[in-house]
């Protein structure tokens, strides 16, 4: 599946550690769009139907075997085929030393052949789960990310509404700051939503009448995170006289963010408010929820059911 994203060829051979045994011109800027990697067994035969050259190719013990049976010019035969299609690179799993024909065709078509020491079926699906994080659909949105206790909240809400401010008293309750200004939003491929920082911003964090700051330098280590899954989204907004609040929280919100739902909350903000407080609870609620408790529901079970006992005694009385 081609993306809008694309990642570099040089990112994977280092987070791989793979060798380069011949690398083409240009090599590490070469763009990975496609998730999905391939094994040449039905090219090496010479069938190209529906082939697509851009995705990886990765050789393992299946098709060495059967290039062990070929002559040398049947092999030459072969990857020149599979090489001659401008593929990103040529893969070679267990550590397999790659075959002469196969480095003179690479030689000869300006091909990348790289090897690793890790067996076929755990190189493909470790490539392919990176693959998929680094190409998946992604936004970026105004707010703040942060982690309190195991739950990642993102605070939105109109600038100067009290944000950071927020984020920097949770950050001194001893929860972590992910992102605080801008906040890259991926859907993962279990269908989660993933938020860090764009680089030239991570760890820091601005205040107004202070400015900038480096949360980690400042707080330690354990202060900040580089990513985390949003678990919920709350909305701060300037209270409104007038305006009704939930007050029992029966009522269940939800964000829409790349066509996932994400349980939300608005919560207005007026002075006197402790709003690192109301969002620590408001975390620890949500985990109750998902772990099939939900306040607001007991409560009204219990006064429903005070209703319907004052009712029957009164009843009963008559």
């Amino acid at each position: 599946m081609d993306s809008l994203y694309s990642v570099k060829l040089g990112k994977l051979i280092r987070e791989f550690r793979l060798e380069v045994l011949r690398g083409a011109a240009g090599y590490e800027d070469r763009p990975i769009r496609t998730e999905n990697v391939n094994r040449p067994g039905l090219q090496l035969t010479g069938f190209f139907d529906y082939f697509d050259p851009d995705r990886l190719q990765v050789i393992g013990r299946v098709e060495d075997t059967f290039l062990s049976g070929l002559t040398a010019e049947q092999r030459r035969v072969s990857f020149e085929q599979l090489l001659s299609q401008d593929i990103p690179a040529l893969i070679i799993s267990r550590g397999i030393d790659p075959y002469p024909e196969c480095m003179e065709m690479a030689d000869k078509y300006d091909r990348t052949v790289l090897r690793s020491q890790d067996t076929t079926s755990v190189l493909m699906s470790n490539i392919i789960a990176a693959l998929k994080s680094y190409l998946a659909p992604r936004i970026t949105r105004h707010g703040v990310l942060v982690e309190v206790y195991g739950e990642g909240v993102l605070l939105l809400g109109e600038s100067g509404v009290g944000k950071s401010e927020t984020a920097i008293e949770l950050v001194k309750r001893g929860h972590r700051l992910i992102a605080d200004d801008a906040v890259e939003i991926k859907r993962n491929v279990t269908d989660r939503l993933v938020g860090t920082a764009p680089e030239l911003i991570r760890h820091y964090i601005e205040l107004r009448g202070i400015g900038v700051i480096d949360v980690c330098r400042l707080f330690g280590m354990s202060a900040v995170k580089d990513e985390a899954e949003i678990d919920m989204v709350i909305n701060l907004e300037p209270w409104k006289d007038g305006t009704m609040y939930d007050r029992l929280g029966l009522e269940n919100l939800y964000t829409t963010i790349l066509d996932i739902q994400v349980p939300s909350l608005t919560v207005p903000v007026r002075p006197g408010r402790n709003l690192a407080v109301i969002i620590e609870v408001a975390a620890m609620n949500n985990r109750h929820k998902k772990m099939g408790y939900n306040a607001a529901v007991e409560f009204t079970k219990q006064i429903n059911e005070h209703f319907d006992q004052a009712m029957s005694a009164q009843l009963g009385d008559n």
